[in-house]
């Protein structure tokens, strides 16, 4: 008999995208971590998306690399989101 599954710790990532050739990931983390990254976004008012899919997959990754290719589209679809709610233009982009 199996019981519930445990409850996985929240993840939580940051993304910068500059034009150049990927996104790069500027923190990632579980825990206490991704709670500490989500109040420092939110406090320098960084656009904060839930996806808890996508934070995973990132929060596996090492901190200050490219984003690799399997992810661009998420992370694609993720800062269009952020750029169109900042009013902001992509960069390298088309703009809104």
């Amino acid at each position: 008999m199996s019981g519930p599954e445990p409850r996985r710790r929240r993840a939580a990532a940051g993304i910068r995208y500059d034009g150049g050739d990927a996104p790069r990931l500027v923190a990632a983390g579980r825990g206490r971590t991704a709670e500490r990254i989500l109040e420092l976004a939110r406090a320098h008012g960084i656009p904060v998306r839930e996806d808890a899919e996508l934070a995973d997959a990132l929060a596996q990754l090492e901190v200050d690399r490219d984003v690799p290719p399997e992810l661009w589209q998420a992370v694609a679809q993720a800062l269009v989101w952020a750029y169109r709610l900042s009013g902001r233009s992509i960069p390298g982009g088309a703009s809104r």
